[in-house]
């Protein structure tokens, strides 16, 4: 009695029971466009996309070129060694790995070799291309270990940590 008393007081404020339905409807259809807009700022927020942003440059200022798709390289695993908000590494270097290279990086505990099929990770080999982060090539290099780089996939903020003319002396020559 309760129930249907309520209904009928709602059902009052409407002149028929289309109109009532017509509003009801717009509700869900303003309720839905709340939720597509707190998804969208959801995922804007959570992976950094600016919609201003323009595509990432290479060192040379160039369009940033694939670095690698197999093995899936980038701290996005997109191939491309871009950084963003979320990347405290700054995987930004795209290293052709030598065995010197990854023996270093394993001592420092950081095993790149070994498989990990718990993050997809089939492990590297020397001449595998890697995303390396800026601070880890440097390091190599300091050791004598540094891996050559394609300067065409390398992001051009690598320029705010090392020389041009040092990137230079460990670049590759890119066949396509």
């Amino acid at each position: 009695m309760i129930r249907s008393h309520c209904i009928l007081r709602v059902l009052g404020r409407y002149r028929d029971v289309s109109a009532f339905f017509v509003h009801f409807v717009m509700r869900i259809i303003q309720f839905g466009i709340l939720i597509c807009a707190l998804v969208i700022s959801f995922f804007i927020y959570q992976y950094g996309m600016d919609m201003n942003e323009s595509k990432p440059l290479n060192v040379y200022g160039e369009a940033l070129k694939l670095c690698c798709n197999d093995p899936k390289t980038g701290f996005y695993r997109d191939g491309y060694c871009q950084t963003g908000r979320d990347d405290y590494g700054t995987h930004i270097v795209c290293a052709i790995v030598t065995n010197e290279f990854l023996e270093y990086t394993k001592e420092q505990g950081n095993d790149l070799s070994t498989p990990n099929p718990n993050f997809h990770f089939p492990g590297l080999r020397a001449g595998d291309r890697w995303c390396l982060c800026v601070s880890r090539w440097l390091e190599t290099m300091n050791a004598g270990v540094a891996p050559f780089v394609d300067l065409h996939a390398t992001e051009q903020s690598t320029l705010d940590y090392v020389t041009f003319e040092l990137l230079e002396m460990y670049s590759v020559v890119r066949k396509n």
